[in-house]
């Protein structure tokens, strides 16, 4: 069990926005979509910020149809927020734009703290802030397509601990207009292995005063964000790993820093199955919305069953997050880690012994944790950390999410 933490009195605005208290889901892509955010919101009793897993700034302005799907909102989400990821200026500029011009979101989240090796090779996320006046050239289109909405950042200390760049990419973000920054304490070549560097988060708040600036890494527990706004000063917290298979989680944070410590969740196995199903449930209500599913629906029915299947093969990664620490066998997890439908998913969870209680350890680290990975950049990356010829349009990826 967590220990009780006094109450810290943090305020947090996003622009206009006021974020109390001052919690943020992180954008993790494959995961952050519509279901897990109503998941997470509803937990919160809608307190927090809730921000859309990544979108490509390329597929948006070319309006592919998978990223169109990924920036739809339910009518309960206040303020809507996305995150955008993009090496071109230009075309970052065109996609806030767009997203200003047609009223897409409230909120512009920019990503560049990414380390996996399809967006590092192509000079983004987590390589981009080594190249100081491309980063700058980015943050000055992007706030100045935003009109009045508020554009934060979210970024790593650097590449590697020889190439450290959140400092100044803090200092140029400030510059710029940028509204808030979020730092995740570890550098690129660490992926999510080692320990979080809060002490980094620290320096920055200290380093940028103007705005706000929010941390994150490794907060398993409420007790963890209590402990690093206390230690490190910063604003708020940025939630990753620590909510996968757990989105309760948002009511403990919530409970936490409004001093409720005694609210914290630990729900039964049985109440971990319900949301389990429900989650599996609103990613095939999500996912028939769309393409095959959709067209199948207007011929009778076929789009639901349709929808329903890929909702719950899509929800098979959550299994394993789910029941971390729970007393099932091997075999149990193979089989539910396969289930295709909702009756399988629910007469597998059935055969559990579903009154068993929350498990101790069960709150620690989930998710990814390799690290000390090479971090793959372009050609000669690193040979200048203000020249960035050759980066434009033929860097963008083009496809949005997981």
């Amino acid at each position: 069990m967590p220990t009780a933490s006094p109450t810290v009195n943090t305020k947090l605005s996003i622009g206009p926005h006021a974020v109390q208290p001052p919690v943020v889901l992180a954008p993790m892509a494959g995961i952050t979509n519509a279901p897990f955010r109503t998941l997470c919101r509803e937990f919160s009793g809608g307190k927090g910020l809730f921000v859309s897993e990544m979108i490509t700034t390329r597929a948006l302005v070319e309006r592919n149809e998978k990223t169109m799907q990924l920036i739809r909102f339910d009518a309960s989400e206040q303020p809507r927020s996305i995150q955008l990821y993009g090496v071109d200026p230009a075309t970052v500029g065109k996609a806030v734009r767009m997203i200003a011009e047609e009223d897409l979101a409230d909120h512009i989240d920019l990503n560049f703290g990414c380390p996996v090796p399809k967006v590092t090779r192509k000079g983004g996320g987590s390589a981009l802030p080594y190249k100081r006046n491309l980063l700058r050239a980015i943050l000055r289109e992007a706030v100045a397509g935003a009109g009045d909405l508020p554009v934060t950042m979210k970024m790593r200390k650097g590449i590697d601990d020889d190439h450290l760049t959140y400092l100044d990419a803090g200092r140029i973000a400030v510059e710029e207009g940028v509204t808030a920054i979020a730092l995740h304490g570890r550098t690129a070549s660490q992926h999510y292995g080692g320990t979080a560097d809060w002490d980094a988060i620290a320096r920055l708040k200290e380093h940028v005063p103007e705005i706000p600036v929010l941390g994150n890494g490794d907060i398993w527990s409420a007790d963890d964000a209590l402990r690093m706004v206390r230690e490190t000063g910063c604003d708020g917290v940025v939630v990753g790993r620590g909510c996968l298979g757990r989105p309760w989680l948002f009511a403990d944070l919530v409970a936490a820093f409004e001093g409720r410590t005694e609210d914290l969740v630990r729900p039964t196995l049985r109440e971990v199955a319900d949301v389990m199903v429900r989650h599996a449930t609103l990613l095939g209500e999500w996912i028939g919305t769309e393409g095959e599913a959709r067209r199948a629906t207007d011929e009778g029915g076929g789009g639901r069953r349709a929808g329903e299947s890929r909702g719950v093969i899509d929800f098979r990664k959550h299994v394993a997050w789910y029941l971390k620490g729970f007393a099932v066998g091997s075999e149990m997890r193979r089989r539910l880690a396969v289930t295709s439908t909702l009756e399988e998913l629910r007469s597998g969870l059935d055969e559990l012994d579903l009154d068993q209680p929350w498990p101790a350890g069960a709150d620690g680290p989930r998710g990814r944790t390799s690290g000390n990975n090479r971090v793959v950049l372009p050609d000669g990356w690193l040979k200048d950390p203000y020249d960035c010829a050759g980066v434009g349009e033929d860097a963008e990826l083009d496809t949005s999410g997981g």
